[in-house]
């Protein structure tokens, strides 16, 4: 491309909001950032998702007026207990939820119609499962991101394709039949936070009561927790990843307790490879103990 064709394409950007706007989000951009918050849930019109609303920009939809940012309450300290308070009663009702499944298709059928995680509403599809359901490694990741959402498939995008790559250096696939040398991944979110940001707290407790159900009905051998969150939320420790990474931890299930290592997300290594030295140790301690448990 010379530079005057970069120059041609930019004008014509310029001179075309609605080509511009398409532009943005086949780029991956889906939030726009403005010094006041907008909340886009009070607004009739707003897209659902931002597959809507790419369709709705290519079919030539007139443009959505932004709403005027909303008075803040007059009491914030009651509105923040009373915030509290709704996000610990849909943790509860997410328990009672997940507490009735007794399958993988229970908790699939449940997860695809469970409002109490607002991240259900902004992204385009549950990213829940993958993999071999028979697997004796289980492996959690953190949350989706734009290939996962689009696929709704946990692991998919570049970040996936690494870590295939890594389990199968050790013998594991999530195409393996045989549970042994299967893996099987999933997500502490299950839907992708808007523009990949870190989830709340609130977000990932909502989520928790079906990672462990998930972990009950699958029964894996091994649990490997990808990141921080993940590692912190499935084993009670409140360490970074880097002092956490490389270790054993418990996770009880009845009366068994299964194994539980942690280690470095592959999103994290794409951005520092160096890293990955790190990660290969892990890997090797994981087989170690795979060999252990036979």
């Amino acid at each position: 491309m010379t530079d005057e064709t970069h120059i041609t394409g930019s004008d014509q950007l310029k001179d075309d909001p609605l080509a511009a706007l398409s532009w943005l989000i086949d780029m991956g951009v889906d939030e726009a950032i403005g010094e006041e918050t907008t909340d886009w849930f009070a607004h009739k019109d707003a897209p659902t998702s931002i597959a809507s609303a790419h369709a709705a920009i290519k079919s030539g939809a007139p443009q959505v007026d932004i709403p005027k940012r909303r008075q803040a309450p007059t009491a914030p300290v009651q509105s923040a207990a009373r915030a509290v308070s709704s996000s610990d009663n849909l943790v509860e009702d997410a328990r009672k939820l997940a507490s009735q499944c007794e399958s993988i298709e229970d908790l699939v059928a449940t997860l695809e119609k469970f409002e109490g995680c607002p991240l259900s509403r902004t992204a385009t599809n549950l990213s829940f499962i993958d993999g071999n359901l028979n697997a004796d490694i289980l492996i959690i990741d953190e949350s989706p991101g734009r290939e996962e959402d689009l696929q709704g498939k946990p692991l998919v995008g570049r970040a996936g394709q690494l870590l295939d790559k890594m389990v199968g250096h050790i013998g594991l696939s999530r195409q393996n039949e045989s549970p042994k040398d299967a893996v099987l991944v999933s997500n502490l979110v299950f839907w992708r936070p808007p523009g990949n940001r870190k989830p709340t707290d609130s977000e990932t407790m909502m989520c928790v009561p079906f990672i462990n159900k998930l972990i009950e009905i699958t029964s894996p051998k091994v649990i490997v927790c990808l990141g921080a969150m993940t590692a912190q939320r499935l084993t009670g420790q409140t360490l970074g990843i880097q002092r956490l990474r490389g270790r054993w931890f418990d996770y009880q299930l009845g009366d068994n307790n299964i194994p539980v290592l942690c280690s470095l997300r592959p999103s994290f290594l794409l951005n520092q490879p160096a890293q990955k030295m790190l990660a290969w140790q892990d890997l090797i301690n994981l087989k170690l103990k795979l060999l252990e448990l036979k």
